[in-house]
């Protein structure tokens, strides 16, 4: 409550100025209070007109949230009118459903006598089925292990197709070198060897009587190199070939291939007494030209390698081999393919040799004692990878040779 203090325009006679002065200051006292009031009463007034505002907001928030309940209500309440009229219609067909369920209890009696039989009869096939489950149990356990099979050659799969992918790259590079060197083999390379061969035959038809015996000696280590060279060109020259000629494949009865390599090596053979046996000989999709070169490297190398005094005896045997009857070691592409052997009698080599075997002037035995240049295998590694096939080779000293070659049934 504000109380009224009335001060006086001046001092009164009566009044002490010690007195007047302290009851201006009380006077100022209370003015500063009653302002003080004021400022507070004049702040709660502003706050509550500010809430004033902000409800008068929210109720118009609030009103235009009721307007839109009103149209959700008045829609929901048309749909209920809706649903109701909808309901008479099922309650009607709901009665139509009651009676037909009494037509058909008297029908669920007699179907039940029916299952009732069936029960019994299920009984006597449960105990089938038990021993039947049994055995697919067996068979799933078999197929789990070939699955598991197949998983992994899937795997190695992939990773062989990442391999001829890389491999893609650098086989264009790698043609485009051998061509040029199949070139130069065929004509630089030759050149200076025919001259070197002209002149020696000059010199062993003219000159080679008056040679000393240690001439003669170097004479015929030079033939015998210049001999070398030439057969190294040869064979460097199929490699390359192996390479860079078109691959067109054809379906070959292999037994025709077999006569046409045997009519080329007729009198080598005939020299060796050789004997070469032939087996199932099966039609197999190949490069006919390059499958040639391949029996004919594999045949020669048997020939060449054979025992002493024994005539060489050389097998080969095809067999078709469907895709789950396959050997993953022989073969770890999971498609239909031929299996072609060549065996022999011959000296054989070390199991340790079987991969090396195949690298590019590789030898297992001492130059003098058997001549090549080292690349026929290699040759023949070749042209089975251009079939998209596997050659892998098994042997014991002195037991033979053999050589399986994997190709699959059908080319792309």
């Amino acid at each position: 409550m504000k109380k009224d203090i009335s001060i006086p325009d001046g001092p009164t006679p009566e009044d002490d100025p010690g007195d007047s002065q302290a009851a201006l200051l009380i006077a100022n006292q209370q003015l500063a209070l009653q302002n003080r009031e004021r400022a507070h009463q004049a702040a709660a007034l502003a706050m509550a007109n500010k809430e004033l505002a902000f409800q008068s907001r929210e109720k118009g928030k609030r009103a235009a949230e009721l307007a839109i309940a009103n149209k959700a209500l008045a829609f929901e309440n048309k749909e209920k009118e809706l649903r109701a009229a909808e309901l008479i219609i099922l309650n009607a067909e709901l009665t139509f459903q009651n009676q037909e369920k009494e037509a058909r209890t008297a029908e669920l009696i007699q179907a039940n006598k029916e299952l009732a039989f069936q029960v019994k009869e299920k009984r006597k096939r449960a105990a089938e089925l038990l021993s039947a489950n049994k055995k697919l149990a067996v068979r799933n356990y078999e197929n789990e292990q070939l699955a598991e099979a197949l998983t992994k050659a899937n795997i190695a799969l992939v990773s062989q197709h990442k391999e001829k992918e890389l491999r893609a790259a650098e086989l264009l590079i790698i043609n485009k070198e051998l061509e040029s060197f199949n070139f130069i083999t065929s004509h630089d390379l030759q050149e200076p060897l025919r001259k070197i061969q002209a002149f020696s035959t000059r010199i062993l038809t003219e000159e080679y009587e008056q040679l000393s015996t240690k001439g003669r000696y170097y004479f015929e280590r030079s033939r015998s190199s210049a001999q070398h060279m030439q057969n190294l060109i040869n064979d460097l020259s199929a490699y390359a070939r192996t390479s860079v000629q078109d691959r067109k494949f054809e379906k070959t009865n292999l037994g025709k291939i077999v006569s046409d390599v045997m009519d080329s090596l007729k009198e080598r053979l005939q020299q060796t007494h050789a004997v070469i046996e032939m087996g199932r000989l099966c039609d197999v999709n190949v490069i006919p030209m390059q499958f040639r070169q391949l029996l004919r490297n594999l045949i020669s190398n048997s020939v060449k390698f054979s025992m002493p005094d024994i005539p060489p005896h050389i097998t080969i045997d095809c067999v078709y081999v469907p895709a789950e009857k396959r050997d993953p070691a022989d073969f770890p592409l999971a498609v239909d393919h031929h299996r072609i052997s060549v065996a022999d009698n011959g000296i054989g080599f070390h199991p340790d040799y079987s991969s090396r075997i195949f690298d590019i002037f590789q030898r297992l035995h001492p130059k003098d004692s058997y001549d090549g240049t080292g690349i026929g295998l290699t040759i023949v590694k070749k042209i089975v990878e251009n079939h998209h096939g596997v050659v892998t080779a098994k042997g014991t000293e002195g037991g033979g040779s053999t050589f399986i070659i994997c190709i699959p049934a059908r080319q792309e």
